[in-house]
């Protein structure tokens, strides 16, 4: 079953027991996945955010490789100077993962990783995406949904423009590789991190990662509303390589959208009308992909 992984090799064990995430959350095992292929010859760089948290407080970590803490603003600036160090070392074969949340990829950090993918710095950044500043008390972000309810987007004043689309913005930048991914398809994810591990240049994966907290979900369908997000093509999976051949890596269900709002606390507020505008534009999103990917095909 795609939902359900179990780690045999030593990689298995970068990802210590015990650590102080919240139940059900999405962005630990998207780290779990991502270094079971990248393995220990790993360096992490952690911009501020849940995992800064998760990973546990200095001298202890519960990640069994090199950690870098960082600003909010600076992983991806970051993980190319770590980068640049190992270098100028002889290093060439230890791996160097950006690792940051929405607020800090899609927001905060916009300004650092567009300088670094315009370079093509040789590093992988993965940004774990629960749609919101999850650990500072769910405020807005840019990937927060229309419609959604967040702390800063509350009552009758919740988000009111589309999630911005950083596959596309950071494909516009022509790097090597991009994707997207969704903890509740284990084996894409992984595939997608081997992909990246294998290419040189900047490789960027874009990880969905429900947040039962900030969502006001049930820690038990974490993987339901991830698997959901995909099959109801809200958040398709598909990669992008050197920001010009598109493939879809699963072809949605078409599950109504209703099925994964109405699990979620922060969209109980949805009229009709809303869900109506939120299906038309998912409608829409898909068809535009369907049509790059066709436009490579010809």
């Amino acid at each position: 079953m795609e939902d359900s992984i179990q780690s045999k090799s030593p990689a298995g064990g970068l990802l210590s027991h015990g650590y102080t995430s919240c139940a059900g959350c999405g962005a630990s095992l998207a780290m779990r996945y991502t270094l079971e292929v990248l393995g220990r010859e790993t360096i992490v760089v952690i911009a501020a955010g849940c995992w800064s948290v998760i990973a546990g407080s200095f001298p202890y970590s519960a990640l069994n490789v090199p950690v870098f803490h960082t600003a909010f603003e600076t992983a991806a600036s970051v993980a190319a100077g770590v980068k640049a160090g190992l270098m100028m070392q002889g290093d060439t074969d230890t791996n160097v993962l950006a690792w940051a949340g929405d607020g800090g990829t899609f927001d905060i950090g916009m300004q650092a990783l567009s300088g670094v993918v315009e370079r093509n710095e040789d590093m992988i950044y993965v940004c774990y995406d629960n749609e919101a500043y999850m650990n500072t008390g769910i405020q807005r972000s840019s990937s927060t949904p229309w419609g959604a309810w967040t702390t800063t987007t509350p009552g009758d004043c919740t988000k009111s423009r589309p999630k911005k689309n950083m596959v596309e913005i950071l494909a516009a930048h022509r790097i090597p590789y991009a994707a997207t991914a969704s903890i509740a398809y284990p084996h894409d994810l992984m595939e997608k991190v081997r992909k990246a591990k294998e290419k040189s240049g900047t490789r960027f994966i874009h990880i969905f990662t429900p947040c039962p907290a900030g969502w006001k979900s049930n820690p038990e369908h974490t993987i339901r509303l991830a698997r959901l997000g995909v099959e109801t093509k809200i958040f398709p999976l598909y990669e992008v390589e050197g920001g010009l051949i598109y493939r879809i890596n699963r072809i949605p269900k078409g599950i109504p959208v209703t099925e994964y709002l109405k699990l979620q606390g922060r969209f109980r507020h949805l009229l009709e009308r809303d869900v109506e505008y939120i299906q038309r534009n998912v409608d829409i999103e898909w068809e535009r992909l369907q049509e790059k990917v066709r436009h490579d095909k010809l």
